[in-house]
């Protein structure tokens, strides 16, 4: 499974992003699909999730109401709609699929919110 991370950039505190991630490959042994992210001198957190039949989401509690994750069947594209944006909120995203037999990463792409 290959993973396409895009969609991050400079905004200004309530503004929004729509992030994107792309699968490719085995995609069919995808379970779910999950958005982290990492501020610079942070821990890894968790975001979103959703099943890859798109029938169940999860979210950190920090995003809840603002961001809201989704899936494109046909493109194979999971999306993070991002909303009400802080500044909290600058770190890189990352996307990882949870797959059959194993998890596999995106490169990343970075968000920054200015005050």
């Amino acid at each position: 499974v290959q993973l396409q991370a895009s969609g991050g950039g400079l905004v200004q505190a309530g503004g929004s992003l729509r992030l994107s991630c792309a699968a490719s490959g085995r995609t069919f042994s995808i379970n779910n699909i999950a958005w982290f992210r990492q501020a610079p001198g942070k821990g890894r957190e968790f975001v979103a999730r959703i099943t890859w039949s798109a029938d169940s989401t999860n979210y950190a509690d920090s995003v809840k109401g603002r961001f809201t994750i989704s899936r494109d069947n046909a493109k194979n594209t999971v999306y993070l709609q991002m909303n009400s944006l802080k500044p909290e909120d600058t770190a890189v995203y990352n996307c990882e699929a949870d797959a059959r037999p194993g998890i596999y990463w995106g490169q990343g792409t970075q968000v920054t919110v200015s005050s």
